[in-house]
């Protein structure tokens, strides 16, 4: 993979920028963390060299002044709202979240449910949180908010909320999605700190749009494409173009909000510390890019990607053709097509060859490998085979994995678990070629391949079942679906 982004540039560089905000507000700051913190595979794929893990280690080498507070929506726990790539509800997401900071070295201080209005399961949760010894707070509804700013700033707003007792300077707020009201907690607690004569100040680290790269740049485009689905879109800061004369990139909402934030800030502190949307971020991840031409590669074929995703989600009935339509028009705006992805005209050919689904696996070296369906392998396994095969030097009639092994998989199947098809699913094919390395040279060999999968692109002519996508996103493929299934069932798993 061409490298695009300097890790530890960004590092140094980020940590020491979000320092000097801390000192600029008197000795503490509260952060808004957009985006993800673990697993950010989105600035990965379009920042090659960023590291899905980048943010977490930049904040590491702050894990000794900074203390982390979770918002998560009373709302949301009541609805039982889903972490689309995860699978999860976001109270689930709350504890995984604790533990995963945990793990490694963060400390995590309490939990603040917004929306707060007695919801049931929002009630047990509390519980639940408060038995496990992790400390909870109540904020609740503001009338107005968030335009009436007279009222939100005054005793009967922000002031009915419980303060969140801070013992750090570095206060990073997260949650587990979107619309959670990290920027309500944020600002309440200004409010509750001006309150008690504590100085204490607000930022957003948000990777995405990155300002200082041009509002068509691929990353930025790239961005619009991932957030299709709720309407962002990247626009000239014009705040930031009135106070200092420089173009700078931010999203909609933002700046349909800062006048909002403006007004809030004027009343906790007399008068508001920024001067655009963009004054409050501390991201420095566009001073990090170390060859411009290698991010706006990996950010077209992101687009591509979300693009192949969408159209997906459409069959499926789990998005709109608005989102669909979206995407088609940035694509149009980038020149790129879907035919830019090379892995899809290789599994379109090799479908029409043999009249079958088929999968095509882009190598590190560039090679494409390709499967298809057969009477004892979906295309899935095939091209898993395959590519292993061919990493590991391996000939391709080599027969990896024993009958001996596959004819009893096949009857748990059939036989025991009432499936009507013997073929072998990704997972399936994966457990038998270990089984077989124990006692066959190539099939260890071959699974020692396993890690060089991690960022290969990917291209199937169908939906595959969840369970070949599931293998594919832990091996970190990068995966796209024609939007079509193998068969006119009403129903698939």
């Amino acid at each position: 993979m061409r490298i695009g982004f300097d890790h530890d540039k960004y590092t140094a560089m980020q940590s020491e920028h979000i320092l000097e905000r801390i000192a600029a507000f008197g000795g503490k700051l509260y952060l808004e963390l957009g985006g993800k913190l673990f697993d950010d595979n989105h600035a990965s794929r379009v920042l090659p060299g960023f590291r899905p893990d980048s943010k977490v280690a930049m904040l590491l080498t702050l894990k000794d002044q900074a203390e982390l507070v979770i918002a998560i929506s009373a709302d949301d726990i009541e609805k039982n709202k889903l972490r689309g790539d995860l699978g999860i509800t976001y109270d689930a997401e709350v504890l995984r979240l604790i533990d995963a900071f945990r793990g490694i070295g963060l400390y995590v201080g309490s939990v603040v449910m917004t929306r707060w209005s007695e919801q049931t399961s929002a009630v047990h949760f509390k519980q639940r949180l408060e038995n496990l010894g992790i400390k909870v707070y109540r904020h609740f509804n503001i009338e107005g908010y968030p335009y009436d700013v007279k009222h939100i700033v005054s005793d009967a707003g922000f002031g009915q909320n419980e303060y969140v007792e801070t013992e750090r300077p570095l206060v990073l707020v997260t949650a587990p999605g979107p619309g959670s009201g990290k920027m309500a907690v944020c600002l309440s607690q200004l409010y509750q700190d001006h309150q008690r004569g504590i100085q204490a100040g607000y930022a957003k680290f948000e990777t995405f749009p990155i300002w200082n790269l041009p509002l068509r740049h691929p990353i930025n485009m790239a961005y619009e494409a991932a957030t299709a689905d709720l309407d962002d879109v990247n626009m000239i800061d014009p705040y930031h173009l009135d106070a200092y004369g420089i173009s700078a990139v931010n999203y909609n909402r933002d700046i349909e909000i800062f006048p909002v934030l403006s007004a809030v800030f004027e009343h906790i502190y007399g008068a508001s510390p920024y001067k655009s949307p963009t004054d409050m971020g501390v991201n420095m991840v566009g001073n990090c890019i170390v060859d411009d031409e290698a991010c706006r590669e990996a950010s077209r074929q992101e687009v591509i990607r979300r693009y192949f995703a969408a159209r997906s989600a459409l069959a499926l009935a789990h998005t709109t053709q608005v989102e669909v339509d979206r995407l088609q028009r940035l694509m149009h705006q980038m020149g790129i097509s879907p035919d830019d992805r090379p892995v899809v005209a290789a599994a379109r050919e090799r479908e029409t060859k043999t009249g079958e689904p088929a999968l095509a696996i882009e190598l590190p070296d560039g090679r494409i490998i390709t499967g298809k369906t057969s009477a004892l392998l979906g295309p899935s396994a095939a091209v898993l085979l395959n590519a292993l095969k061919a990493l590991g030097g391996i000939d391709k009639n080599t027969h990896l994995i024993s009958p001996t092994v596959i004819e009893p998989i096949q009857s748990l199947k059939c036989d025991y678990l009432g499936n009507h098809n013997p073929r072998l699913h990704s997972d399936e094919v994966l457990v038998a070629l270990s089984i077989c390395a124990a006692t066959n040279k190539d099939a260890a060999h071959a699974m020692a391949q396993l890690p060089l999968l991690k960022g290969c692109e990917a291209h199937a002519t169908v939906i595959l079942p969840q369970v070949d996508d599931n293998i594919f996103r832990r091996l970190k493929v990068n995966l796209t679906c024609d939007a079509r299934y193998q068969t006119h069932k009403l129903y698939h798993k």
